[in-house]
């Protein structure tokens, strides 16, 4: 290639290079035959060859060609930015937790699920790393199995994988005795299970367990393993050990109550890494965590933007030394650690020269006493609201709607953190919601309001949950839910999930609830009011539920009432994709675009999950995160309008303001509820409350 590009340099010219009897260049190519050889290579992907015969000349110039296009700069060759930010967020992770390696997958990706990537990419780590001789300890997990499944070949003997748990006989096909099987398949190497179960019934049973001769001698092959492959799950309703059965016989609440964020092997640990004690450790049979730690290399393969705590905590405890994850949870790993990433468009460069800060120090607020904020504007909102919602009782945290509950209708109760009103209590009255519990800024409400609350709107028929799908609001609700029912109030619970952003699709149900439970109250408070009985009720609140999809983009920062400084720095060119409404950053960053742009990107992640066809119908919200002013809005509103029209997508229904907050952030969400004709009827039936009328 050198010697060619060196003889066009010397002055083999394009016309004296095209006397080879080639025939003319196509119209449509001008007079460039650097065009036509540039475009026939890059863009219809011809071998040089069939390049050379269909110009007529050879393949040496054809080699000279292309080398002198990408020198004149006709063909410009770059990395994809996803590509680019991966090895970026690579390089930090490594550096900044002190791990032999790390392998990180981009985020988006159009023909593979998450976990398939993640397999992938496990599967070649674990081809660089194994060596003839290895034992290779392996945990269970959907992406352990996606890794087996997913291993080249190898050309390896003597290998042996050991089962790094005890088995069960639950039904999920990634189970330690499937995963451990499929590993050694993908090796070609000797297998070696527990032969007992994960979980017993006692410490005493454990003890005899171990003391068993088999399982003493397969516990001694695991402590021969000099390689570890395990995934790690989250402390959410949708992870493993949530959905698996593994840990059916094990209340979780006790873990979540004493700060567990996530599970490794088994074993529950905090946000430093820490074991967390509780009913299970003298009750499991399998690895240890000390004995974990001790293995040469371990290798994690995890992935999920849900997934960052839980990560962040195995890295802090010195669990992983390589990391195989993808780059927006990688992102939020360096983030949620205080690590602030690099700016790729040189960013950076660009704040050391402006001149002042752009950053603000000091966000003003109309605050008395920063730590009775959330006081104060419930005792003003229920002045503002008297028409609608009274305190329940004496609690300061318990509302109930004056014309809602009644005998032989189900109730509804909301409720999560205060921050971001509207929502919840202005959503409180006639065809909505019955009751609402409100908690601390951005927290969840204990236990003893929302139990207030379903004793409130229980009109004999059982009570309906309705909530985001935060594991603090899932653990203080569903300890109110078994408080409920020992006072005889049945209680059903639907979590939102809307935010496509923060997990992938077949994690579905690990999704956030965002601003798209606006919707989904709607139609639970419809259904409720038209006296549909507890299961049609929570079926149709589902159904909503699954068909609602959310996308948030913000371009500053909220700020607490206690600091009253931005919750996170973002650059004057930046902006931040896939936001929640708790203040934290996106799931990623991404290059400020127009408002349309933005609103391209978001309905097309829309429209590839919610699968509509011309003539169908839907509801749109676009929210305002608290600092958005309307004009904004409506612009954003003009483009979605256009791209659904476009499509042939009906709008029924639609509402443009901030009807759920973050504060004082500037930002946006777009929420696209698709219709059928039950959910059309229950978004159009009559609903009074402060903050929604239909």
């Amino acid at each position: 290639m050198t010697s060619s590009a060196t003889t066009a340099r010397k002055g083999t010219s394009a016309k004296a290079a095209m006397t080879e009897g080639q025939p003319a260049i196509p119209l449509r190519y001008g007079d460039d035959p650097y065009v036509w050889a540039c475009w026939l290579y890059y863009e219809e992907g011809m071998t040089q060859g069939e390049i050379a015969d269909a110009m007529g000349i050879s393949r040496a110039t054809v080699n000279s060609y292309l080398a002198e296009a990408r020198e004149r700069g006709i063909v410009n060759i770059s990395l994809e930015p996803a590509r680019l930010a991966s090895i970026t967020v690579a390089q930090e992770l490594k550096q900044h937790f002190g791990l032999d390696d790390c392998l990180i997958v981009p985020s988006e990706e159009a023909n593979l699920s998450l976990i398939d990537r993640l397999g992938l990419a496990g599967g070649q780590a674990l081809a660089r790393i194994m060596k003839s001789g290895d034992t290779l300890a392996v945990v269970w997990g959907r992406t352990v199995l996606s890794v087996a499944e997913q291993m080249p070949v190898l050309p390896l003997q003597d290998v042996t994988v050991v089962q790094a748990t005890g088995g069960t006989t639950a039904g999920f096909a990634y189970t330690p005795e499937l995963c451990a099987a499929a590993m050694a398949r993908a090796l070609s190497a000797r297998s070696v299970g527990i032969s007992a179960p994960a979980i017993v019934g006692t410490s005493e049973t454990r003890d005899l367990f171990m003391q068993e001769r088999l399982i003493a001698e397969q516990f001694t092959m695991l402590d021969k393993a000099n390689r570890a492959l395990f995934g790690i799950s989250s402390m959410r309703p949708n992870s493993t050990i949530h959905t698996s059965g593994f840990f059916e016989t094990v209340s979780l609440q006790h873990y979540l109550a004493k700060g567990a964020v996530g599970v490794v092997a088994g074993r529950f640990i905090d946000e430093g890494g820490r074991a967390v004690s509780g009913p299970l450790e003298d009750r499991l049979i399998g690895i240890s965590l000390d004995a974990l730690s001790r293995i040469g290399t371990r290798i994690a393969v995890a992935g999920g933007f849900d997934k960052v705590p839980a990560l962040l905590a195995a890295l802090r405890g010195g669990y992983v030394s390589v990391l195989i994850t993808d780059a927006a949870t990688g992102a939020g790993i360096l983030r949620a650690d205080g690590r602030p990433m690099p700016d790729l468009r040189g960013l950076q460069k660009q704040r050391a020269a402006a001149a002042p800060s752009f950053s603000r120090t000091y966000v003003k607020k109309f605050l008395n006493n920063p730590d009775r904020v959330v006081e104060e504007m419930l005792e003003g909102a229920t002045k503002a609201h008297a028409r609608f919602i009274k305190p329940i009782g004496a609690s300061t945290r318990a509302f109930v709607a004056l014309d809602g509950p009644r005998q032989g209708k189900v109730g509804l109760v909301i409720g999560g953190g205060s921050g971001h009103e509207p929502c919840f209590l202005g959503y409180v009255g006639k065809g909505l919601a019955d009751a609402v519990a409100v908690g601390n800024v951005f927290s969840s409400p204990p236990p003893d309001p929302i139990v207030d609350c379903a004793l409130a709107a229980s009109g004999g028929e059982g009570v309906l949950f309705v909530y985001g799908n935060y594991a603090g609001d899932v653990m203080n609700f569903e300890m109110a839910a078994e408080m409920a029912a020992e006072q005889g109030v049945a209680v059903r619970t639907v979590l939102t999930t809307d935010d496509i952003a923060s997990s992938p699709i077949e994690d579905r149900h690990g999704r956030r609830g965002v601003a798209g439970n606006v919707l989904t109250f709607k139609i639970a408070g419809a259904a409720c009011d038209l006296g549909m009985n507890l299961d049609a009720c929570e079926a149709v609140t589902r159904r909503a539920n699954e068909r609602t999809y959310t996308v948030g983009v913000a371009l500053e920062a909220c700020s607490m009432p206690q600091t009253r400084r931005p919750n996170f720095d973002i650059g004057p060119n930046d902006m931040e994709v896939g936001m929640g409404i708790h203040g934290e950053p996106g799931v990623r960053r991404d290059s400020l675009r127009s408002a349309d742009e933005i609103v391209d990107a978001i309905m097309d992640k829309i429209f590839a999950e919610m699968k509509a066809e011309r003539g169908d119908r839907v509801a749109v919200l676009v929210n305002s995160f608290g600092a958005t002013p309307m004009m904004e809005l409506y612009i954003l509103y003009r483009r979605v309008e256009q791209r659904l029209t476009a499509k042939g997508i009906e709008i029924e229904m639609n509402w443009v303001g901030p009807y759920c907050t973050s504060m004082d952030m500037v930002g946006a969400s777009i929420s696209v509820l698709h219709l059928d004709k039950e959910l059309t009827e229950l978004l159009r039936h009559p609903c009074e409350t402060a903050a929604l009328h239909v």
